[in-house]
């Protein structure tokens, strides 16, 4: 699949790392962002005269590179760069070039949700979000903001899964917190009662043994447990030892960001994956597919592997603000090029059928 986009936004990142000034880094950088986030295809942004219409963000320099690229497919101003940059610049330019695989402009998601594709998601399919956090960790949403977003996107549910307490770095919750945001949700629950339920979920830590930074009897207070790595993932060494402990994790229902990978940064877990995708397949662990940007985390190859497994998935944003609730959307987008059959996402069950599961998941340990 030609993602134009993607492939403009990967010169200009280029461009970036080589460049001596700060200033000018980021205005490459930022230009990268703004064609990556783009609704339309670039291409279609030309003028009859072969110029580019003015975008936000992306100036003079970044235009010329980037009419470049449209034209010829690759940029001479940028490749005379990288040969005059350092050795050490140009290798790092190299590796994050093979960390760019699979990440999906926004217009290539949309794309994607647009193409026909029988017994797939769909963006009318979906209730709810099972991945956010709010700002009692690291996010800058309040519990009242998901609700009342989750009920403008037109969803019933949805969880919220701030971090635990094993990842102080991001704010992560003391289970006393745990107790006192569990009084907050009970509260608005009662206020929202018939338009719409806030789940009590977490997102635990991963450790490197596989095990998880809760206890089981803590982990079973939540109705939705999200376990996810954070640590060792630019490491080449397999890990699938360590995941398959954490799926095997009683208390557990969703793998989250499998990898943990970052665009362009780190390549995220290493594990041979259809073992790990057998053994959630065989628990009930749903396989998540985070859509936020710079994750898209399983993304559309390797969610592809795990449909034959009969694997269960998650498609969640991720979302640490309201106004990036829409990344779900680019999950949605990869579940559908990787051809999740829509039964299996559970995201797409009513509030009553995903309780059973979450219980059921609970009492299987």
């Amino acid at each position: 699949m030609k993602d134009v986009n993607s492939e403009v936004a990967g010169w200009l990142r280029d461009l970036a790392f080589v460049q001596k000034s700060t200033q000018s880094r980021w205005g490459y950088k930022r230009a990268a962002s703004a064609v990556m986030y783009l609704p339309v295809p670039i291409d279609t942004l030309l003028n009859p005269d072969g110029t580019l219409q003015k975008i936000p963000s992306i100036g003079p320099a970044s235009t010329r590179v980037i009419l470049e690229v449209l034209r010829d497919g690759t940029s001479p101003i940028v490749e005379k760069a990288i040969e005059a940059a350092e050795p050490k610049t140009r290798d790092d330019i190299l590796r994050r070039r093979g960390l760019r695989s699979n990440f999906l402009s926004r217009a290539a998601a949309d794309a994607a949700m647009r193409a026909p594709k029988p017994n797939a998601p769909s963006r009318a399919d979906v209730l709810c979000d099972l991945q956010m956090h709010s700002d009692w960790s690291d996010g800058g949403q309040t519990l009242e903001d998901i609700i009342q977003t989750g009920i403008s996107r037109g969803y019933t549910h949805s969880a919220v899964t701030d971090h635990s307490y094993g990842l102080p770095i991001a704010g992560g919750l003391s289970m006393e917190r745990v107790e006192q945001q569990h009084r907050e949700i009970d509260v608005l629950n009662g206020k929202y009662r018939g338009q719409f339920r806030l789940l009590k979920g977490i997102e635990a830590n991963i450790r490197a043994d596989g095990s998880v930074d809760m206890t089981y009897p803590e982990l079973a207070v939540m109705e939705i447990v999200v376990a996810a790595p954070h640590s060792a993932l630019r490491s080449s060494a397999d890990q699938t030892p360590r995941m398959l402990g954490a799926v095997q994790t009683p208390g557990v229902h969703i793998l989250g960001h499998p990898r943990g990978r970052m665009y362009g940064s780190r390549p995220g877990v290493t594990a041979q994956w259809e073992k790990v995708f057998d053994a959630a397949a065989r628990l009930g662990v749903a396989i998540e597919l985070d859509g936020d940007p710079s994750r898209q985390d399983l993304d559309y190859d390797l969610a592809r592997l795990a449909v034959p497994s009969g694997c269960l998935f998650a498609i969640d944003s991720d979302a640490h603000a309201t106004d990036q609730w829409w990344y779900a959307e680019t999950a949605l987008a990869h579940a559908r090029l990787a051809g999740v059959p829509r039964d299996r996402v559970i995201n797409c069950w009513p509030l009553a059928r995903l309780l059973d599961w979450a219980h059921q998941r609970s009492l299987a340990a």
